[in-house]
């Protein structure tokens, strides 16, 4: 069964950037993310629509 949610480090390697970076589009608002607690979470369904080159807010 795949993993629908992720943390920082696994959705880094998923989208072959580095954890850095992901931080970055995370606080830009470009990777939709949730904050449990102290640790960040995200929806593999984002990270997939993102390397589609698509994005919720631009089918809106």
């Amino acid at each position: 069964m795949a993993k629908e949610i992720m943390n920082p480090k696994e959705a880094a390697e998923y989208l072959g950037i580095s954890k850095p970076t992901l931080y970055k589009l995370i606080k830009n608002g470009e990777i939709p993310a949730k904050k449990i607690g102290k640790q960040w979470r995200i929806a593999k369904a984002m990270l997939d629509e993102i390397v589609r080159g698509g994005s919720q807010d631009e089918a809106r």
